[in-house]
């Protein structure tokens, strides 16, 4: 247990080789799930809970650590099971998604392990708390469920979803509409929310739900004799995905001259310099932490006005 807990914070060299890290943990039962260990920043021993009054029944409490006072979810509770007991004797894995730090409550933490993207695959269909999946993989043998961190989130901590006033106008909506997005993310909850912000500015949208299928999309396109870069203004892609990360699809595209021009903005709830810097080495137009609509909506508008001038 001391070997996970003291590397948890050294394990992040593989991103870009189309290669994770996955600590392992458990919840209630034997099942085993995963999360990225690139957006953990901490394991520790359960630390004492201050109950927060009206808070979901998800946040077991806040928990003051390194200076900060940060919530713990029960992932136990978040996920539809029961909710995790003798808190005392558990865990918390401290991470940061989408500029947000959280704790999330496990009955134990197993260790780490070395994984090819292509080795993690879509949730089957029929699962219990599909839901709750962004994607599977086999460890020695045994299901590994890889937990959707940003539908839960979304749903004990919604964040807003719509353009703030001011940001689109007519002139902007008519602009967009002559420009289509292509949209790239496992997760559904991103998916949603990064359609319904580019529609809300007037774009057309394409959703596909990794970098392979995104891959083989365009080189389908091409090979029909279309040009991708009238097709598309731009893609926006996730980082984590299955099969195929956003740092190899990137570097793929940029490695095919049919496809090389395509804009890419890489959205992710990964953040800090050193995304930024492999932002750079694949060859990616931008680089945004999600969720942030205004945000998200103005470098889209601005693409295009570049693209239409």
């Amino acid at each position: 247990m001391a070997g996970v807990l003291d590397t948890v914070n050294q394990r992040t060299q593989l991103v870009g080789e189309n290669r994770l890290e996955l600590l392992l943990f458990r919840l209630n039962g034997k099942q085993i799930y995963g999360i990225n260990v690139f957006k953990v920043k901490e394991v520790l021993q359960c630390p004492k809970l201050t109950t927060m009054p009206h808070s979901s029944p998800v946040v077991r409490g806040v928990a003051h650590i390194r200076g900060g006072t940060i919530p713990i979810l029960d992932l136990g509770l978040a996920t539809g099971a029961s909710p995790i007991e003798n808190i005392s004797q558990c865990f918390v894995i401290i991470t940061e998604y989408n500029r947000r730090i959280q704790g999330f409550l496990v009955r134990g933490v197993e260790r780490i392990v070395n994984m090819n993207w292509s080795d993690i695959q879509p949730p089957p269909k029929g699962l219990s708390n599909d839901n709750y999946l962004t994607a599977v993989c086999q460890v020695d043998k045994e299901m590994v469920e890889i937990i959707d961190v940003e539908q839960i989130l979304s749903e004990v901590a919604p964040t807003r979803q719509d353009i703030s006033e001011g940001i689109v106008n007519a002139g902007v909506t008519e602009n967009a509409q002559k420009h289509h997005i292509l949209i790239v993310d496992d997760s559904s909850v991103a998916r949603k929310q990064i359609k319904r912000c580019m529609e809300q500015v007037g774009f057309a949208t394409t959703v596909l739900c990794d970098g392979r299928e995104a891959l083989t999309y365009l080189q389908n396109m091409v090979a029909e004799g279309k040009d991708v870069t009238k097709e598309f203004s731009m893609v926006i892609s996730d980082i984590e995905m299955p099969e195929m990360d956003g740092y190899t699809l990137t570097t793929a595209i940029r490695n095919d001259s049919r496809l090389q021009d395509l804009f890419i903005l890489l959205h992710t709830s990964l953040s800090g310099v050193f995304n930024e810097a492999m932002v750079k080495k694949v060859g990616a137009d931008g680089f945004l932490a999600k969720f942030q609509p205004d945000e998200l909506a103005r470098l889209a508008i601005e693409t295009v006005q570049v693209q239409s001038e």
